[in-house]
């Protein structure tokens, strides 16, 4: 296999993935970038499992990239929960409108999980591979993708409920602020 054909047979699983974990196009083209010059760098004829190795390493470069701009956003973010809470304890309509679930919030929460969750979920429902294939991209075993899956989709669950509550009943100040963070 060339580099061109290499390129040709991962470019659009790695993309996909580094625009759904970065949520930039931008970034997620530099990142695919960095990861074909990665992988170009190493001796890659010799690898057993190639697509599992490079979507290892562009799940490496998406988390370092998540991590930089995480702290960066946290003050952001704590400063716009703390305005939806308090929207919310008022029982303003701009609280209740605010609280209803749509997808890009559905996102947004999904960005919350630990990367050590999001990856798994990203991985799986994202970049539609297996939890065998995910075990080895990730080398941990099997039992831990499924624990790992089976957490985040627990904590998504849990706030889909709030956000269920909130709409149905305009209230519920404790736990939006116990599922927060």
């Amino acid at each position: 296999m060339t580099e061109h054909e290499l390129f040709n047979t991962y470019n659009k699983d790695v993309y996909r993935t580094c625009l759904y974990m970065l949520k930039n196009i931008q970034d997620a083209e530099d990142v695919c970038h960095d990861v074909f010059v990665t992988v170009f760098r190493q001796d890659w004829r010799n690898v057993t499992h190639l697509k599992a190795w490079i979507m290892r390493i562009a799940m490496n470069h998406c988390l370092n990239i998540i991590r930089k701009n995480k702290v960066k956003s946290d003050k952001q973010d704590q400063l716009q929960n703390l305005h939806e809470h308090e929207a919310l304890a008022k029982g303003s309509v701009d609280g209740i409108v605010m609280a209803k679930l749509s997808f890009a919030e559905l996102e947004q929460q999904l960005q919350k999980l630990p990367d050590k969750l999001l990856s798994v979920v990203t991985l799986r429902y994202i970049g539609d591979l297996s939890v065998a294939e995910i075990s080895e991209i990730l080398s941990i075993r099997q039992g831990t993708v499924r624990t790992r899956l089976h957490k985040a989709l627990k904590m998504m669950r849990k706030k889909l409920e709030y956000y269920e509550k909130v709409k149905t009943r305009g209230e519920n100040h404790f736990e939006y602020s116990r599922i927060q963070g």
